[in-house]
């Protein structure tokens, strides 16, 4: 991944890293992601793999959290090799491998930028997304547009946020339809 222009190599970053259907849903209503499948292909991980080399720590919000154990039969994969925080309004104690936090995002991650690490993976959902721009958090925005229209659901980008210049980074598209848009905070 190219490094940030405006900040030294060393500095960990927040990556938020999700896929989006072209009208800007990360879900239907009812949370359903199965039209995420439109673009399986056997082998092709549209840099995943890559990806997730470069982080060591993931931040979602509780839905998002709670979608995934659904999907999973009640495994939460990311757990099982990055430290993983789960945003949520509740107090409730740390559980397989997943710490829950309800303080203010801005100093979790704050903190969590000052170790020498890796750099941190946000996947959303949109409320999490909306809060880490209002607090200016996010260092990369890479998204995967889906080639499909929903019409209708929730929504990646819920407005009602600040401006936030960009500086857009080679995007990748691939023969499955998804184009990968890459952008990094601060643009010229």
């Amino acid at each position: 991944m190219e490094e940030m222009a405006d900040l030294p190599d060393t500095e960990r970053k927040l990556i938020l890293y999700i896929s989006m259907s072209l009208d800007g849903f990360i879900a239907t209503e009812d949370d359903d992601l199965s039209w995420l499948s439109v673009v399986e292909k056997e082998g092709e991980d549209y840099g995943y793999a890559d990806f997730i080399e470069t982080v060591d720590t993931y931040i979602v919000g509780r839905i998002t959290y709670e979608k995934v154990l659904a999907l999973t039969g009640g495994i939460f994969p990311q757990a099982e090799t990055l430290d993983c925080y789960v945003i949520t309004r509740q107090e409730r104690e740390s559980e397989n491998g997943v710490s829950f936090y309800n303080g203010d995002i801005e100093t979790l991650v704050n903190n969590l930028k000052t170790e020498e690490r890796k750099h941190i993976y946000c996947d959303g959902g949109g409320q999490i997304v909306k809060l880490l721009i209002e607090k200016d958090l996010i260092d990369e925005y890479i998204i995967s547009v889906i080639p499909v229209m929903l019409g209708s659901g929730k929504r990646l980008f819920s407005g009602d946020t600040p401006f936030v210049k960009l500086r857009a980074l080679p995007f990748k598209s691939y023969d499955s339809g998804l184009v990968q848009l890459h952008y990094q905070k601060g643009g010229s």
